[in-house]
């Protein structure tokens, strides 16, 4: 039993930061409730977000956009251009320049306000193991929302000649992250091993000097770039 114990993993940090005090302890609840899950700080505005994070380095920012002081967008913009944790953003969809702007930011996902327990939790998970495109139901709707609105400025864009570097197996991956597939789908529709899609996912990120799976997604459905069909 104690090698078992040894060998867990080590519960996933997480910095609440949302200015409304009622909504924040929901969600401080819902957050406690999981073993593997612990929150380390609780934020009430974008100023005191970013201290706490460089302060108690979080695994995951659970951010809200519309905050006193500093905003959700800016102060997610601090924390990724630093480092410090991902950030995992918290929108309602009903106001387009705060998720563009987060987006180009780096936010690492994006979850809806009115999501159930299950998927606030499953979506800090997926955002701890470094996949930044939560639900795909979220991932799809907000890949669809850019797409047609497509605003100046959406994220630094790359030149697609910039494409040419990516060698084809990190062409069908970054087709596959325009899907809104996660490592464990990317793997089984490709064909390799899940450690050898982070590997790839990594290195385009890299060569398109992008931020985030997140803008990745949405440039592959900007340039039509797509994964191979699945197999019958």
């Amino acid at each position: 039993m104690a090698d078992a114990d040894a060998d867990a993993a080590p519960p996933v940090r997480v910095l609440v930061a949302e200015d409304q005090t009622s909504v924040r302890a929901g969600l401080v609840l819902i957050l406690r409730s999981a073993p593997d899950l612990r929150v380390v700080g609780e934020a009430a505005d974008g100023e005191q977000a970013v201290a706490l994070a460089r302060e108690l380095r979080p695994d995951v920012v659970l951010m809200d956009v519309q905050m006193p002081r500093l905003d959700g967008v800016s102060a997610t913009g601090q924390i990724v251009a630093d480092g410090l944790a991902d950030v995992l953003v918290l929108t309602t969809f009903d106001l387009d320049e705060y998720v563009f702007g987060a987006l180009r930011a780096g936010a690492a996902g994006f979850l809806l306000k009115d999501s159930e327990a299950t998927e606030l939790l499953a979506a800090v998970r997926t955002v701890a193991r470094g996949e930044g495109l939560i639900a795909p139901s979220v991932t799809r709707r907000l890949i669809r929302e850019f797409g047609r609105v497509q605003p100046p400025g959406l994220v630094s864009r790359p030149d697609t000649a910039l494409l040419d570097t990516l060698t084809p197996r990190e062409r069908e991956v970054l087709g596959a992250l325009g899907e809104g597939l996660s490592n464990a789908e990317i793997a089984t529709r490709l064909t390799m091993a899940e450690a050898t899609v982070k590997t790839h996912v990594s290195r385009l990120l890299a060569k398109l000097e992008l931020r985030s799976r997140v803008q990745a997604a949405v440039l592959a459905q900007e340039w039509g770039v797509s994964a191979p069909p699945r197999r019958p």
